[in-house]
C-alpha cells in the first residue's frame, strides 16, 4: 500500500535553527505508512508553490508556528493550502496556537490546533484523518466546528525517553550548515522548564515541568549524528540545559569516551551554574563546551525578585568568575524597560553589565526591552489592567519582541540604553589596530557613564557600510 504524505511548513524568519519541532513530530510517525515532507520557508523562494504541489493528495499540511513574524507567512501559505484544496487539513502547532489557541482558531484556513509538545497528539489525529474517525476528544488539539472551536481536554506531557531520536534526513542538513555559516547542528535533548519566570512563557506552556534524554542514549545519538554529518559544533537548544547537573556531567562522560570531537554550547541558570565544582566544569570544557547562555535579565535584586527569576547577583558573579577561569565564552542576556522599573534598576542592569564585559573578551551582554509576549505573568497582569494586546493573528504577526520598547519606556531612557549599547560593544572585547581608538572613547564614556553627544555613534552608523570596525 503506498505511503500517505504528510507535509509540514516551517514559516519563514530571520534565523536558521532547525526546524527541531517538525523534526520531531515527523519522526514520531511509522515511516513505512507515512511519507513526511518538510519544507522550510527560510530555505527556498518558491516555497509556497512547491508546498501547494507536495500537497496534492496529501493526508494533511502541518505548520509550525512562533509568535511574531513568521505568523505572516504562516497565513499565506495556510492561506493558499486551503484555496488550492478545500478538504485538506491544516494543522497549527508551535508556541502561537498552545500560547493563544482562540486567536489561532479564528483563522477560516486553520482546521485543528495542536497545543504543548506535538509528537504523541499529531500522531493521533493522523490516525484519525487515516481511519476517519473524527477528532471529538482529541487530547491537546483545538478543532474547528460549525458552532465554533471545540477545546479538547490536555494531554500530559510525555517522558522524551519514549519518543523515537529525530529523523534529520527529513531535513537538508547542509544547507543550514550553508546558512549558519558553519557546520553547526541544532539538538534538544529535554523538554520543558521548571522555573517560574514572570516574563516568560514557559510556565504556562509546560506547567513547570521536565524531562530529559537519558545522557547514554543522547550519547549513541549525537554520536551517529556525528558520524554521518561531522559537524564541528553542537547547539543545545533545550530549555534549560543544566537543569540536572549529574545528567551534565554525564553527557560530557559520554562524549569523552566515544572520542567524539566538536564544541558545543547550553543554556545555563545562574543558580544552576554557581552549584558546578570546577573539575565538572574542567570535565565540560574538557568535553567541548565552549560557550554558555546565561539570562540574568536584570542587575537589580529588587527587579529580579519581582520578576520571579530566583536567582541571586552574586550567583551571575560566580558563573562569571567561572567561565572566565576556565574560559568558556558566555553570553549573559539582560531585559530592560519593564513597567514601572525605576530608572536605578536600569542604572544597576547597565552596571553590572559593564563589570561583566569587564571580565573577559569572551563575554556578550545582549540588552533587550521587555513586551509582553502571551502567556507570561506580566503580560497577563499587563491586559488585566487595560493594557491592549493584539486580538488577531495579524496583529500578533506585527509583534516585535527582539528590538522595540514598550510605551512605558520614555525616550530619554531609551536613548540612554541605545547609546550605552553602542559604547559597551566597542568598550571591551579584542583588540584590533582599527578598534583601539573607539574602544578607549567608549571605555572612558562607560567608566563615567557619560554617553551625551555620541558623535562617534553617529559616525560609525553613518560608515557602517564600508567599515570594519562593526
Amino acid at each position: 500500500m503506498a505511503r500517505k504524505r504528510i507535509v509540514l511548513y516551517n514559516p519563514a524568519t530571520v534565523f536558521y535553527t532547525m526546524p527541531l519541532g517538525l523534526l520531531a513530530v515527523g519522526s514520531f510517525l511509522d515511516a513505512r505508512r507515512f511519507q513526511v515532507t518538510i519544507i522550510d520557508g527560510r530555505l527556498e523562494n518558491q516555497a509556497e508553490k512547491r508546498a501547494i504541489e507536495e500537497s496534492r493528495d496529501a493526508l494533511c499540511f502541518g505548520v509550525s508556528v512562533l509568535t511574531g513574524a513568521p505568523i505572516r507567512d504562516a497565513l499565506n501559505v495556510s492561506r493558499a493550502i486551503k484555496s488550492s484544496y478545500p478538504d485538506l487539513p491544516v494543522v497549527w502547532g508551535g508556541w502561537h496556537p498552545s500560547l493563544l489557541p482562540a486567536a489561532t482558531m479564528a483563522e477560516p484556513s486553520i482546521d485543528v490546533a495542536v497545543l504543548g509538545q506535538g509528537e504523541p497528539t499529531f500522531a493521533e489525529l493522523v490516525e484519525r484523518l487515516m481511519s476517519r474517525s473524527g477528532l471529538e476528544g482529541l487530547e491537546g488539539t483545538v478543532q474547528r466546528r460549525e458552532d465554533g472551536a471545540q477545546f479538547n481536554p490536555p494531554r500530559p506531557l510525555a517522558d522524551v525517553n519514549a519518543l523515537p531520536a529525530h529523523d534529520y534526513g527529513l531535513v537538508a542538513v547542509e544547507d543550514y550548515f550553508r546558512l549558519k555559516d558553519r557546520r553547526q547542528l541544532d539538538y534538544v535533548g529535554s523538554m520543558g522548564c521548571r522555573f517560574r519566570c514572570a516574563f516568560c512563557a514557559d510556565p504556562f506552556v509546560f506547567r513547570r515541568q521536565w524531562v530529559g534524554l537519558d545522557p547514554r542514549r543522547m550519547g549513541e545519538e549525537i554520536e551517529f549524528l556525528w558520524r554521518r554529518y561531522r559537524f564541528d559544533d553542537l547547539n543545545f537548544q533545550d530549555e534549560t540545559f543544566f537543569s540536572h547537573r549529574p545528567r551534565v556531567v554525564a553527557i560530557a562522560e559520554e562524549f569523552l569516551r566515544r572520542e567524539l570531537r566538536f564544541t558545543w554550547t547550553g543554556t545555563l541558570r545562574a543558580d544552576q551554574g554557581s552549584r558546578m565544582a570546577d573539575d565538572e566544569l574542567a570535565l565540560c570544557v574538557r568535553s567541548g563546551l565552549r560557550r554558555v547562555m546565561v539570562g540574568v535579565e536584570s542587575g537589580s535584586q529588587h527587579m529580579l525578585n519581582t520578576m520571579k527569576k530566583d536567582i541571586l547577583l552574586p550567583q551571575v558573579l560566580t558563573v562569571a568568575e567561572q567561565c572566565a577561569r576556565h574560559r568558556i565564552a558566555a553570553i549573559f542576556s539582560f531585559i530592560v524597560g519593564f513597567p514601572d522599573e525605576p530608572d536605578e534598576s536600569v542604572l544597576a542592569t547597565l552596571d553590572l553589565i559593564k563589570k561583566l564585559r569587564a571580565m573577559s573578551p569572551e563575554f556578550e551582554t545582549p540588552i533587550f526591552y521587555f513586551k509582553p509576549y502571551p502567556g507570561s505573568q506580566i503580560t497577563g497582569d499587563l491586559a488585566r489592567n487595560g493594557y491592549p494586546l493584539p486580538e488577531s493573528n495579524e496583529g500578533w504577526a506585527d509583534f516585535d519582541y527582539l528590538s522595540s520598547s514598550g510605551p512605558w519606556v520614555a525616550p530619554r531612557k531609551f536613548r540612554l540604553i541605545e547609546r550605552f549599547k553602542f559604547f559597551n560593544r566597542f568598550a571591551w572585547g579584542p583588540e584590533s589596530r582599527l578598534r583601539r581608538p573607539l574602544q578607549k572613547i567608549a571605555r572612558w564614556r562607560c567608566r563615567r557613564n557619560m554617553y551625551g553627544a555620541p558623535l562617534e555613534k553617529l559616525i560609525v552608523e553613518r560608515l557602517r557600510p564600508r567599515s570594519r570596525l562593526t
